[in-house]
């Protein structure tokens, strides 16, 4: 409850309002737990509709010896880009997107109007110049190619000059030193990320040791977040929604591995939505596939899932192709019962926060 209103509208005006809610802002995290397995997990049970409460320290005891959870291991880099005009001083923020191995793509916001042939001069963290963009090619929404002025690793040049990309709705985007490792799953190896698959942010080395132990398989794919991983669906009817598109990839030894978790009865634990899209993407003919490309599944209602058995997901911001992909998988009353159940029992909401096991 909020204010004395329930937390869903009891007023349907189109299909994209069965996918609203209110949520008290004291609720959105800010800061993740000083022990990330500490954070709480609540339970859904497709079948029986039961829900029940535990921590991610009781994961070991919730999975089976034969599961497998399979982990999105990309990096988040430190895309938040901070600068000013050269030619008239006006603020600048962006956000790196992706580059060529020369030119960058990205995203940004001044006041007036940008021209080519313009330079941003961005700041790094101590707010000290430290490199030069140019403008060379303006794009659609806001992006631009540009030209970094200096040559070198992308990865490299952003942990000089990047800051994390955290959503708006922590600390209205402004990172600590902290979020360096907060905003990191502990397992993450391959860079390519602009904001983090926040399911995995639960786990540390401790829970994946026990995990081990008890002989839960651990399996890593990759997708790399994109830009519109957080963005608000604008159509009215889901299948007007353009989904953006993000590159992905299943090795064959992964396939191999989660293939045989099936065949000695074992479940395929996706750990994020971004581990279910990829492992969707990879199966669209039936049966689970090497992969490797870019993808613009947008799971919904009607969709036949062939590859996830279960997910493991925080609870998302209303309106979003997360939400809805929950939703597609657990039926949405269910899971509109669940959020309701979170916001009585104070659970945390959104990147920093809790999340579910839904089975």
């Amino acid at each position: 409850m909020e204010n004395g209103s329930p937390l869903y509208d009891c007023v349907v005006s189109s299909e994209l309002d069965q996918y609203d809610f209110r949520l008290p802002e004291a609720l959105i995290a800010q800061y993740p737990l000083a022990r990330r397995s500490d954070a709480r997990l609540m339970l859904v049970d497709r079948r029986s509709g039961d829900i029940s409460h535990h921590t991610f320290r009781d994961l070991p005891e919730l999975l089976a010896p034969a599961d497998t959870l399979v982990l999105n291991d990309s990096k988040v880099l430190p895309a938040r880009l901070v600068g000013r005009r050269e030619a008239t001083g006006g603020r600048w923020s962006g956000l790196f997107l992706e580059s060529d191995g020369r030119l960058w793509r990205v995203i940004g916001k001044t006041r007036g109007a940008l021209k080519p042939g313009e330079n941003i001069v961005l700041e790094d963290r101590s707010a000290r110049d430290a490199m030069k963009l140019a403008l060379v090619e303006a794009r659609e929404e806001g992006q631009w190619i540009v030209r970094p002025s200096r040559e070198g690793d992308v990865e490299t040049l952003l942990e000089e000059v990047g800051r994390v990309p955290l959503p708006h709705y922590i600390r209205d985007g402004e990172m600590l030193p902290r979020d360096l490792q907060d905003y990191q799953t502990v397992y993450a190896a391959a860079p390519g990320s602009v904001a983090a698959p926040t399911a995995g942010l639960h786990f540390d080395a401790r829970l994946l040791a026990e995990l081990a132990r008890h002989g839960v398989g651990l399996q890593r794919i990759t997708l790399h977040v994109g830009l519109g991983t957080f963005r608000p669906i604008k159509a009215e009817r889901l299948s007007e929604h353009v989904m953006h598109a993000e590159r992905a990839e299943i090795t064959a030894a992964t396939v191999q591995r989660l293939n045989a978790t099936r065949a000695r009865g074992g479940r395929m634990v996706a750990v994020g939505t971004t581990a279910v899209r990829t492992l969707e993407t990879a199966a669209r003919s039936g049966t689970l596939a090497v992969y490797r490309g870019v993808t613009d599944l947008f799971i919904r209602p009607g969709h036949t899932f062939h590859a996830v058995d279960a997910l493991i997901t925080n609870f998302h911001l209303p309106r979003t192709t997360l939400l809805v992909l929950v939703c597609a998988f657990a039926g949405r009353e269910l899971v509109l019962r669940a959020y309701e159940e979170a916001v009585a029992q104070e659970y945390r909401f959104f990147s920093y926060g809790d999340g579910m096991f839904i089975v």
